[in-house]
């Protein structure tokens, strides 16, 4: 390791090539025992920064990279992001986040003050505690394919809120920094101005989506290098632009990936951007892993131990408990409060703020440091294991269960014994459309969702439409088999068709413990899974992207 220290310090090159060689070695052993590679990750940030050999020099690079790859990993999650998911979740999101980091902010600032900690230190740590990590959630829900799911979509809702108090208590630090000099008004008028280029800044980009985004991109779209090009420009621009007017980075990022969710090039533009992501975001961990100065914690790991697990616990618990008050299944909301169990890494900035301002010392802000390692890579393992964990404490969850259900209020009991042409899992933009074309084909059906917005969204609009969770293998007794010819899934896929936490593998099991007689069809984006799904007893396999191209050859062909 002394010759690799040696080599590192002498130019950024060699600094580079040997952080990108450790990383994949660490990497390599991670993946041979099955472990997240981002804690891999971190640990080379640490072993090379000043907690252990400290051959990290050129730090400023580093950061940009990372700030980079931040910025195109909330690009792709915008461009990911469906507004309707906006609008149906805003209240579910605004609620919950709430909740939890005003909870969180009053528990965690009497336990500092338990701890022996000052008023104001016991403040800043409260506020630090606040917030979840948005990079690392968004990056391993992404990567289990799960950021579309229920739980994945009020997490991120969740984090959104976030992002947003974070920003709010970064300019009153400042404008409290200002304040204090004997500007009064400073932190009126830096609001004021936030305020006012924000709402400029929204109608910008709400003018863009609506009238240029469409017919600029289709220009671009003509060259897939130009394309790649401008993706990069149009994230990094608006990261840059945002925190320009004091709003984060990585806000910016996500209303560039949503400027252009609505057009067609969208999926193009993802898998550009894949591995890209992926690179650039190696250095945000190891950047992450090098910032932590495990010197300055002193005596304080039974404190850090301490109050890691409140992060951990009490987080969770807060957002499984309001999510639940708010209708929705207990396996979606301990999914979601597991996945924000840790602090982000916007804490440590908030903290190192405070400190470079003179409002805290090193040694609070060593000990959020090491609070913030913790539980980082603890929930890690949390979030790759979540299903398992969920299905160990699943007998604490049963009379939850049947609180949450909605039976009561006649979602199911309306439908159990009527008769159905299909029955339709799933109301993403795949399902939404199935499901209007089996009503403009005259057939009935019954919608299976578990969003309760969804669900009185549709039973609105007229639809016969049940709550219930596609995961729940006891669901399955409610719905009126006997009597449906068809059970359709348009839910999204999972890593593998064969996993056992994929949805679509517990309603093939569900139903034919149900001794449903009818027929199964069942969506699917990787056509090696169609003989598959097959010998599992799938009568039809649809190929969303591969059937719509047939449709619009042959559309094409029909009209030659």
């Amino acid at each position: 390791m002394e010759f690799l220290t040696n080599f590192a310090q002498h130019s950024s090159f060699y600094e580079f090539a040997s952080l990108i060689t450790l990383a994949a070695i660490a990497g390599f052993f991670a993946n041979l025992f099955k472990q997240p590679l981002i804690i891999a990750f971190i640990l080379i940030g640490i072993l090379a920064g000043p907690s252990a050999f400290d051959f990290v020099q050129s730090s400023s690079e580093l950061e940009l990279l990372s700030k980079l790859g931040i910025s195109v990993l909330l690009f792709i999650v915008g461009l990911k992001l469906d507004l309707t998911l906006i609008k149906s979740l805003g209240l579910t999101a605004l609620v919950t986040g709430l909740v939890q980091m005003a909870t969180t902010f009053a528990l965690g600032y009497y336990i500092a003050l338990l701890s022996g900690a000052s008023l104001s230190a016991a403040t800043y740590i409260g506020i630090a505690f606040c917030f979840s990590s948005t990079i690392i959630i968004v990056k391993m829900l992404s990567d289990k394919k799960e950021i579309d799911s229920m739980h994945g979509r009020i997490a991120l809702g969740v984090l959104i809120v976030q992002d947003f108090a974070v920003v709010i208590s970064m300019m009153v630090l400042t404008t409290l920094a200002s304040t204090s000099a004997g500007d009064g008004k400073g932190m009126v008028f830096e609001f004021v101005r936030m305020g006012v280029d924000a709402t400029i800044l929204l109608i910008v980009i709400f003018t863009f989506m609506r009238f240029a985004a469409l017919p600029l991109v289709s220009k671009m779209a003509k060259s897939s290098e130009l394309l790649l090009c401008f993706a990069l420009a149009w994230a990094f621009l608006l990261a840059a632009l945002c925190d320009y007017i004091g709003l984060s980075k990585e806000l910016g990022g996500l209303l560039a990936g949503i400027s252009l969710a609505s057009t067609p090039y969208r999926e193009a533009i993802v898998s550009k951007l894949g591995s890209i992501r992926d690179f650039l975001l190696l250095f945000f961990f190891i950047t992450l892993g090098a910032g932590l100065d495990l010197s300055l914690v002193g005596g304080q790991y039974g404190t850090a131990i301490v109050m890691a697990l409140f992060i951990l616990l009490f987080k969770p618990f807060i957002i499984f408990l309001t999510t639940l008050l708010m209708g929705y299944k207990p396996r979606t909301g301990f999914l979601a409060g597991l996945s924000l169990g840790q602090i982000s890494e916007f804490s440590f900035i908030f903290m190192a703020m405070a400190v470079t301002l003179g409002m805290a010392d090193d040694e609070t802000l060593g000990l959020v440091t090491l609070v913030g390692m913790i539980t980082i890579a603890v929930s890690t393992y949390g979030i790759t294991l979540s299903h398992q964990i969920y299905n160990f404490c699943e007998p604490l969850f049963t009379r939850f269960e049947k609180k949450a259900d909605m039976e009561d209020e006649g979602y199911i009991q309306d439908n159990a014994k009527g008769r159905y042409d299909v029955i339709l899992f799933g109301m993403g933009r795949y399902g939404r459309s199935m499901a209007n074309r089996f009503r403009e084909a005259g057939k009935k059906i019954l919608i299976v969702d578990f969003n309760p917005e969804v669900v009185r969204q549709y039973r609105n609009k007229g639809f016969h439409v049940i709550y219930g969770d596609a995961c729940d293998p006891d669901f399955y007794s409610y719905l009126p088999l006997d009597n449906t010819k068809w059970v359709v899934s348009a839910m999204p896929p999972h890593e593998s068709v064969l996993s056992h936490d994929d949805p679509r593998y517990i309603m093939m099991q569900a139903l034919k413990n149900n001794n449903f007689k009818g027929r199964i069809g069942l969506a699917t984006h990787d056509p090696n899974e169609v003989e598959l799904l097959k010998e599992q007893g799938i009568d039809l396999v649809f190929l969303p992207f591969q059937d719509a191209a047939e449709r619009a050859v042959t559309k094409v062909l029909n009209a030659a």
